[in-house]
């Protein structure tokens, strides 16, 4: 989750609610560009045989010290640290959605930015649910790239999950999209959430291709293999630095 959307602990707070109360209320997510959609707080509690199958896989290629980012309430992690027998690192910008992560027995849940992480090195970073979300901006690849690479082992692995937004446009005869070339990428998305009466700020977001994953991965130097392909446009990817 995005730095900008813990202001208020939007997230945070709907974790917190349905935890100690099973408070079911909607998270409701806002864009300029689309309608008015939610997220199921209970979805965020949801169990390994009730996650979409790129995030079973993903589960499954998980070695060594992982670092989840973007925990969210930290279904991802619990599975990794009781069923996987994994050294888990839960990461999320939202101080209500670690505190649930620690009461549900996360052992090492933190509130910190990817970006603030210093002086630790992992096996596996896992960034599902868009794990690309967080990047924020094209622009913002090289720097990703850069810190990922400082904090993985030699050998080490990203796992992301992403979506080409492609889908959204009228394609030709030959199946190809016009994109305006003045326009931002298609992908950058702003996004803010509202729950309860309170909303964030809007933040950026990114949904990346996997060819542009691939090319970026390329200029920074890490190889990008496709894993698994969703149903819906989405897909499941690794990389990993090259000459580490």
């Amino acid at each position: 989750m995005n730095q900008e959307t813990s202001i208020k602990d939007i997230f945070g707070k709907a974790i917190s609610a349905f935890y100690h109360k099973k408070d079911t209320t909607d998270i409701t997510v806002h864009s300029p560009d689309f309608d008015d959609d939610v997220i199921p707080v209970p979805y965020l509690f949801r169990e390994y045989a009730e996650m979409p199958a790129l995030e079973q896989k993903a589960l499954q290629l998980c070695t060594g010290n992982v670092l989840d980012v973007g925990c969210g309430a930290g279904s991802h992690s619990i599975y990794l640290q009781q069923e996987k027998k994994l050294k888990v690192t839960a990461i999320d910008t939202s101080t209500g959605a670690v505190e649930v992560c620690r009461l549900r027995g996360i052992k090492d849940a933190r509130n910190i930015d990817f970006f603030e992480l210093k002086g630790e090195k992992f096996d596996t970073i896992l960034l599902l649910m868009n794990g690309s979300g967080i990047i924020g901006k094209l622009k913002n690849l090289d720097r990703f790239f850069k810190k990922a690479k400082q904090l993985l082992h030699t050998g080490g692995k990203i796992l992301l999950d992403s979506s080409d937004l492609s889908y959204l446009f009228d394609r030709d005869e030959d199946g190809g999209i016009w994109v305006d070339s003045e326009a931002a990428y298609y992908g950058e998305l702003q996004f803010k959430v509202s729950y309860k009466g309170e909303s964030s700020n809007y933040f950026d977001w990114l949904y990346i291709d996997f060819q542009t994953l691939n090319f970026a991965a390329e200029t920074n130097n890490f190889s990008c293999k496709l894993i698994k392909k969703g149903k819906h446009f989405d897909y499941l990817a690794e990389l990993q630095p090259l000459n580490q």
